[in-house]
């Protein structure tokens, strides 16, 4: 069934282009809309069937290049199924979104559909190769989204530096996967046996350098700094949904990289730098959020913040690997923060993003300051950014919240200093969010001239209901996440036992 979830957008995708080309560009993402709405259905089911304490479980292996000890392997545990759920809310509020595109919706839908089985195919994999083919398929997607939709000859040229950044480190992910499998006796890719043998006990350098050469390759798509400046470009010329994704789930792969492979797979060589681990981290929370603050451009500002979060995760992740000093309730903590983390910015980072593309929409810039008094003339519209923004800084009843104390928590322990630093983040962060709220949606009212003389409009369905299903979604989290976190924690664990190796 896990290959069925995996595999139905792209199945979706290749009937669609069977279709004459003559049909309105709404039967194509009406077909999406279906396709993601019955992933998502499949996926609950999956859920409703997940035994928290089991491990991994609805594992599929076939043979796939046996001489070299590649295979299919998939299947999913407590750290990759809520990701696998956040891939198909995510892109069926897009695909609901996308109601209101007209360019060449055709491959738009298709390109869409094949970027949502990449996703959930690195998600559910269980073999390093197998991660790496989903991992660059989906720089070859988004490199499309970014330059056939984006704003302009500025678009490709942020495309490029996406694709030859993000490139560059799956190539040095590659090596540190060949690496391991070198390491390996008997050869092979499988991250279970791999997890079980830990081929690289006891390697010294050997073992430092493939984690240094995995670390960069997840750090570039994470991103981290310095491995970051790829990002706001191409946020910024990106349209709306392809940014919503790029943030809501292709950022997820770096992060979840750490857990999935560099800290089960290599756990000496972990706990040996994790305090490199932790200022890498705690720099891309601090750096994230003053460089969010200087911006005048309110969706490169909201890409900063994606810098300023992720740095909460890899801060946690590299906490987990401190054994002086700290508990296994305390390390597990920090992991099943960080997983907490990649699911709720998911949630409010992608649906800012597509609220963003709304204001593009309206007044075809994103400069903070071309708007005044918006919530006079979009009140709709006002309401729905002021709650993403607050949930953004992390405030109590939303999932921020919830993430973000499990990392501090968790991180305190081990990394006071660190952990300290990074708490200016929130400040910071709420000091942001508030000047551009501040700035946009109150005073005296006053629009670019690229507005029509008509006014502006408010809200529409197909804008509404996305955003506010991820922000309601990003809500029930924030209120009751037991049921979110009696998935996560038990992987946590497993997560945390095996770096104490």
């Amino acid at each position: 069934m896990l290959s069925v979830v995996t595999f139905l957008p792209l199945l979706v995708c290749a009937v669609l282009l069977l279709m004459p080309r003559t049909l309105p560009g709404r039967t194509y993402v009406w077909g999406w809309i279906v396709a993601a709405a019955a992933d998502l259905a499949l996926v609950l089911v999956l859920w409703a069937g997940f035994d928290a304490g089991g491990g991994m479980q609805y594992e599929q292996r076939l043979r796939w290049i046996p001489s070299a000890g590649v295979g299919y392997h998939v299947g999913v545990d407590g750290l990759s199924l809520p990701l696998v759920a956040l891939v198909c809310l995510l892109f069926l509020a897009v695909a609901v979104y996308s109601l209101r595109e007209t360019r060449q919706v055709r491959p738009y839908t298709c390109l869409f559909l094949f970027l949502q089985t990449v996703s959930l195919g690195l998600f559910v994999a269980l073999d390093l190769i197998l991660f790496f083919v989903f991992f660059d398929l989906s720089i070859v997607g988004m490199f499309f989204v970014i330059a056939g939709w984006g704003h302009g000859e500025r678009a490709r040229a942020a495309a490029l530096k996406f694709f030859l950044y993000t490139f560059t480190g799956s190539l040095a992910l590659l090596l540190g996967f060949i690496g391991l499998y070198l390491a390996a006796d008997p050869h092979t890719f499988d991250i279970t046996d791999l997890t079980r043998t830990d081929p690289l006990a006891g390697r010294g350098l050997y073992a430092g350098l493939v984690l240094l050469a995995i670390g960069v390759g997840l750090a570039v798509k994470t991103p981290t700094v310095p491995f970051h400046t790829w990002l706001p470009p191409a946020h910024t010329d990106a349209p709306a949904a392809g940014s919503a994704i790029l943030a809501g789930v292709l950022l997820k792969m770096g992060a979840y990289g750490f857990v999935r492979i560099a800290m089960p797979l290599l756990p000496g060589s972990w706990r040996h730098y994790a305090l490199v681990i932790v200022v890498v981290g705690a720099v891309s929370v601090v750096y994230g959020a003053l460089v969010a603050l200087a911006q005048t451009d309110f969706k490169r500002m909201i890409a900063y913040t994606s810098v300023n979060h992720m740095g909460y995760i890899v801060l946690a992740v590299g906490a987990a690997g401190t054994l002086a000093g700290s508990d296994v309730q305390a390390r597990s903590l920090a992991v099943t923060g960080a997983v907490t983390q990649m699911v709720s910015h998911g949630l409010i980072t992608g649906a800012l993003f597509l609220l963003t593309g709304i204001l593009y929409d309206r007044g075809h810039t994103y400069a903070i300051d071309a708007y005044s008094g918006l919530a006079a003339h979009t009140p709709r519209f006002a309401a729905v950014t002021v709650v993403a923004a607050f949930a953004g800084l992390g405030i109590p009843g939303f999932s921020g919240f919830i993430a973000e104390f499990q990392i501090f928590t968790g991180s305190l322990a081990t990394q006071t200093l660190a952990t300290a630093i990074a708490l200016t983040g929130i400040l910071i962060t709420a000091a942001l969010f508030l000047r551009a709220l501040r700035a946009m949606f109150l005073g005296t009212p006053r629009l670019p001239q690229t507005i029509p003389t008509s006014g502006v409009t408010d809200l529409r369905r197909s804008e509404a209901v996305p955003t506010v299903i991820l922000l309601g979604m990003a809500l029930v989290i924030g209120v009751a996440p037991r049921w979110l976190l009696d998935v996560i924690e038990p992987a946590g664990r497993t997560v945390i036992r095996l770096v104490a190796r």
